[in-house]
């Protein structure tokens, strides 16, 4: 209060008498022939109160200083924040290399997708057309004593999308009028997506131990084409009961559902199930981004499971990972990231008993 009391007096010394001053000021900080507030901002100092980013709030209290902050003068009280590549304040998005408001490390196409959906593709292909029927049709004209012949009808030239060609593993693989892209991780080559393959879903709410069930999150209908025009069908794919993801047709040929094995030989090859799974969580999506760097490109979203109408979208991610025995054993067997752990964790269901819906991943052969 003494400090205000000394500042107001200072101020209204030298407004009253700045007319008749012909020396310099002596606290005019900025030489400006004004005593202001920004030379009673300076004078502060000389007491320890610095406000160096002048937005009226003492340092000491004032936790943002950087005027290039985001947060700067929305909150004084919080450290600063800074936007990510996505214009997000305090967003942990690192790159956004072109430019779609997408972050990289989920962005499924690096560029701009042609109108087959194909990433940088060259569009669609015209096909070729063994033959036109024309149809032709005729109206007696009275006036004229003749009959008109018009053209009524022809065929239409469709056109037909390239599917994107696999050579080698970081090429994207064409299937299912999808486009998949792949990584390489150690010696193993994974869909870094989830599957997509749906000959039929079923609302949420259906449930099975003995015939195959496909869902998507959150869609109570029965219409394939409606489903895949959703936006989580595009995010997390489908999530299959057991009897679906051994339908055949889920993984391209070449390719099959990921088994123990695989998973096993993946969190090795990544320093054990303790540390692996932060390697391949997604850096975006989970409710809490800790433990999540997606070192691997492997970009595990946290799709949930369907678990009578439960899915916990965010909190985990949930991959079927089929038993390698021969005849299966009595078990069915998954791999599970949780959003506060780094942990690969496993679980298994009796057969008897497993209903739940769960993602796929493919790999290859």
């Amino acid at each position: 209060m003494k400090n205000l009391t000394l500042f107001a007096a200072l101020f209204s010394l030298f407004s009253s008498s700045s007319a008749q001053i012909t020396c310099p000021i002596p606290y005019d900080s900025n030489f400006d022939g004004l005593i202001s507030v920004s030379d009673l901002l300076d004078l502060q100092s000389v007491f320890g109160l610095v406000d160096v980013d002048q937005d009226g709030i003492d340092d000491a209290v004032d936790l943002c200083l950087d005027l290039a902050a985001c947060n700067f003068l929305s909150n004084p009280t919080e450290v600063c924040k800074y936007l990510d590549a996505i214009g997000i304040c305090g967003g942990s998005c690192i790159s956004d290399s072109d430019l779609d408001g997408i972050c990289d490390d989920v962005d499924t196409c690096d560029g701009v997708l042609d109108v087959c959906g194909v990433c940088n593709g060259i569009g669609p292909l015209p096909s070729t057309i063994e033959s036109i029927t024309i149809l032709y049709d005729s109206v007696y004209a009275a006036q004229i004593n003749d009959w008109v012949v018009f053209e009524s009808g022809a065929d239409t030239v469709y056109l037909e999308c390239y599917p994107a060609v696999f050579t080698t593993c970081g090429d994207d693989l064409g299937y299912e009028g999808h486009n998949y892209s792949t990584v390489q991780i150690g010696s193993q080559c994974w869909f870094s997506e989830n599957c997509r393959y749906l000959p039929s879903v079923s609302p949420t709410t259906t449930f099975s131990v003995t015939s195959p069930v496909f869902n998507v999150y959150n869609y109570m209908g029965s219409d394939v084409a409606e489903a895949m025009s959703t936006v989580n069908y595009n995010t997390y794919g489908v999530l299959y009961n057991y009897e679906a993801v051994m339908s055949p047709g889920v993984c391209p040929t070449g390719w099959h559902v990921s088994t123990n094995l695989d998973w096993e030989a993946l969190a090795y090859f990544l320093g054990g199930v303790y540390v692996a799974g932060e390697k391949l969580k997604s850096t975006t999506g989970w409710y809490s981004n800790f433990y999540a760097t997606n070192s691997t490109g492997f970009t595990a979203l946290p799709g949930g499971w369907n678990f009578v109408g439960s899915y916990e979208i965010g909190l985990f991610g949930a991959w079927w990972s089929i038993s390698d025995q021969l005849p299966e054993d009595q078990y069915r067997h998954f791999r599970r990231l949780f959003y506060i752990s780094p942990v690969v964790q496993y679980g298994n269901e009796h057969k008897l008993t497993s209903k739940t819906a769960r993602s796929a991943r493919c790999i290859l052969n």
